[in-house]
């Protein structure tokens, strides 16, 4: 187990490396300069000797190598730089957005889950044979609806339409019902779409056909044979959606007006603000790769045949 851990974690490491490095370049290849924008033109009153200075001070004069090593050694010990746009240090600049976002990215994890296990009981339910079609036919309808125009729609059906859920002045967690709904929506069609292969293919093993002619019913043969071993297979995909995750949630935050990470990062694109820029993408990044470990950790514990075919806990 401890020689597996290891090989993951150094795997983890060198993913973030790699999204810490190609952001990086990519970053620093964006045309325009951040001390122009915020100082040129401005109100200041600064001559152009003033803004070289600013720009020395800020590092913006530095080689490419030299940014490189002086941003990747202050990752390493917490430092993430400073906001020239704010004009504070990034990690301020992110502390108020950080939990708007994460709590809209957790709410919307956990209703894409609930609602593809909702679809892929209604496809199996039994009694309801005829619209079984129907219900394995929603996944393909959802997984093409993009997230801006379906936080739009929400917004005129449930706000203006019907009044159930208010976007002015909203109560804590009315702000948090809509946004959940966009975000979980895409999120929940692909996992619908492998629960039922995953159902179908589990159904047809000899194990569920023993365990019908022993006289167990169908729920209990869905619940309690079928389920166990097909949503174990979501578990991989529930992780590497979480970058389509935290996508979708910085374009529902615009969508709906929330101060997260979704309107940080539109400011700091608008004043080409890279150290935010940066710190953003390697969140993302660290999120993404946090959660796939994790993934990586539970699959042996929770799959025993994979357990004592690699012999990770051995």
């Amino acid at each position: 187990m401890l020689s597996y851990a290891i090989k993951r974690i150094a795997q983890a490491l060198l993913v973030l490396w790699a999204a810490f490095t190609v952001s990086f370049l990519l970053l620093q290849a964006l045309p325009g300069d951040a001390v122009l924008i915020k100082f040129l033109g401005s109100d200041f009153g600064l001559d152009p000797n003033v803004i070289e200075q600013l720009r020395f001070s800020y590092g913006a004069d530095a080689t490419l190598a030299e940014r490189y090593v002086t941003t990747l050694t202050g990752f390493l010990r917490g430092d993430l730089g400073y906001s020239l746009h704010a004009g504070i240090p990034v990690a301020e600049a992110l502390a108020p957005a950080l939990p708007a976002t994460l709590s809209l990215a957790v709410c919307g994890f956990i209703a894409a889950f609930v609602l593809a296990l909702l679809l892929t009981w209604l496809s199996f339910l039994p009694g309801m044979a005829f619209l079984h079609g129907f219900f394995r036919s929603v996944p393909s309808l959802l997984v093409s609806v993009p997230v801006f125009w379906l936080g739009i729609l929400l917004i005129q059906v449930f706000s203006f339409q019907l009044g159930w859920v208010s976007v002015i002045n909203p109560e804590p967690w009315e702000a948090l019902v809509l946004p959940t709904l966009t975000l979980a929506v895409p999120i929940a069609a692909p996992l619908a779409q492998l629960l039922i292969r995953n159902f179908d293919a589990v159904l047809a093993s000899p194990f569920v056909v023993t365990a019908r002619a022993k006289g167990a019913g169908q729920h209990w043969v869905l619940l309690f044979h079928v389920a166990r071993n097909a949503v174990l297979p979501v578990l991989t995909v529930g992780g590497l959606l979480l970058g389509e995750l935290l996508v979708g949630a910085v374009v529902t935050e615009t969508v709906f007006g929330l101060n997260g990470l979704g309107r940080l990062t539109e400011v700091s694109v608008d004043n080409q603000d890279v150290a935010v820029l940066q710190a953003i993408v390697v969140m993302a990044a660290a999120g993404f790769v946090l959660t796939n470990l994790v993934v990586d950790f539970l699959y042996p514990v929770l799959d025993p045949r994979l357990r004592h075919r690699s012999g990770v806990l051995s």
